[in-house]
């Protein structure tokens, strides 16, 4: 083989690896297979992580996490800890390791809703209306 095609060759198979190794950048609810909770302690620690992964769970949180209205580019600043973490693991591919999203959520007693701060940058800061706060709130604390 030349020198110039070994440089193809190895480009290519450069470029079949980088292409192969990509993940996506928007994560598809139906993706979604576990999540793990953690709620906070009085003192401000978390209790131990709880994992939800039974499919009628798995389906409603979809369905509620659909409905969240979110604000991309906003950094709240909240007022005390969140009332709860829940990591949300997403499986594209079967043959690589899941992705994990963070989200801190607060239940908020005044008006029923819920906020919740994503660590996927294209969520960022969302909103959640009283009925599927509700809903939220009873699948998360109620496991």
């Amino acid at each position: 083989m030349s020198k110039k095609a070994n440089i193809y060759f190895i480009i290519s198979v450069f470029a079949m690896l980088l292409i192969g190794c990509t993940t996506p950048d928007k994560f598809d609810l139906k993706q979604l297979t576990r999540i793990d909770i953690e709620v906070v302690k009085a003192d401000e620690s978390y209790e131990e992580a709880e994992m939800i992964t039974d499919e009628e769970s798995i389906d409603s949180l979809r369905k509620v996490f659909k409905q969240i209205k979110w604000e991309p580019n906003v950094e709240p600043k909240m007022s005390g800890r969140e009332d709860l973490k829940a990591t949300l693991f997403f499986r594209y591919d079967k043959n690589m390791p899941e992705r994990l999203f963070e989200y801190r959520i607060w239940i908020n007693q005044k008006n029923d809703t819920a906020t919740i701060i994503s660590n996927n940058e294209k969520e960022g800061y969302g909103i959640l209306d009283k009925e599927h706060a509700q809903t939220l709130e009873d699948i998360l604390l109620n496991k």
